[in-house]
């Protein structure tokens, strides 16, 4: 497998080590973060074509404007959003900013995967 870069950000100290263990040992280049500024740097840079996102990842900006932002800074970018629940409208809100796809968070090794998978369509996709 070709070696794909890919940026995982999130709040969650614990979970940021856990997927991105999984992710290098699936054979991705992985950067993490916890910071938006980080986020809008890179992306900036177009360093990163995919781009795995909690879904409460900054509490200063919601969600759709960071989403937005996201987008204007590299629109080819393919944002895999990951939740533990959004209610249908902001669901709603969020595809209309263009995300490539909508997971809940990980729980089990099939959950990993689907992401896993997800990721690859991104790739293949762009």
């Amino acid at each position: 497998m070709e070696e794909h870069s890919i940026l995982i950000a999130d709040k969650d100290t614990n979970y940021l080590s856990e997927i991105s263990e999984y992710f290098k040992g699936a054979g991705y280049a992985v950067a993490t973060t916890d910071s938006a500024v980080h986020v809008i740097c890179d992306i900036l840079k177009k360093n990163v074509p995919v781009l795995l996102l909690g879904s409460d990842f900054d509490k200063k900006i919601g969600l759709p404007q960071l989403l937005h932002l996201l987008k204007k800074c590299n629109r080819h970018l393919a944002v895999i959003l990951v939740s533990d629940e959004e209610s249908l409208p902001m669901v709603r809100r969020i595809r209309g900013e263009g995300i490539f796809y909508h997971a809940l968070r990980p729980v089990t090794q099939d959950d990993r995967e689907e992401i896993k998978q997800a990721i690859e369509c991104a790739f293949k996709a762009s």
